[in-house]
């Protein structure tokens, strides 16, 4: 009989075959080409099966290794950040990019029961004025810096 050591191995193994397989399946249509003309399957043919191998290993080091069990799921940190995301679809042409960081980082801070609000603002702070600069500013892309804009 076949006994699982580390179920958390084992999980991302199954994942990684769902995933490779997926990928391969729905890849399957296209053409794959040679290595000097590769087809527009190419690519996704060659990922979808390195994705397998690696669910193979990984699953079989699932039975082999002894690991950690599933812990249970925890949803306060699913909750926040799914909330953090879907706030910023609504945010950023309300209020602009700069305010629409500062507020998803502290909500998704308080995914962590320990967060602390100095922290989550000024982590904020930072990425709002790095995402500013480099989308708005040296990207040129078209994303409100500020409300109004």
């Amino acid at each position: 009989m076949v006994r699982v050591r580390s179920p958390q191995d084992l999980g991302a193994g199954a994942a990684f075959l769902l995933i490779g397989a997926a990928g391969a399946y729905f890849g399957n249509d296209l053409a794959f080409g040679t290595a000097s003309r590769m087809g527009p399957g190419y690519f996704p043919t060659l990922l979808s099966w390195l994705i397998i191998g690696i669910g193979v290993i990984v699953g079989f080091r699932g039975l082999t290794i002894e690991g950690p069990a599933i812990e249970p799921i925890q949803l306060r940190p699913i909750l926040f950040v799914v909330a953090a995301i879907l706030m910023f679809g609504y945010l950023l042409d309300t209020i602009g990019l700069a305010l629409t960081a500062i507020v998803l980082t502290t909500v998704a801070a308080y995914a962590r029961r320990d967060a602390s609000l100095g922290e989550a603002l000024l982590l904020g702070a930072g990425l709002a004025l790095f995402a500013v600069l480099v989308f708005v500013y040296a990207l040129s892309q078209p994303l409100p810096a500020w409300w109004g804009r």
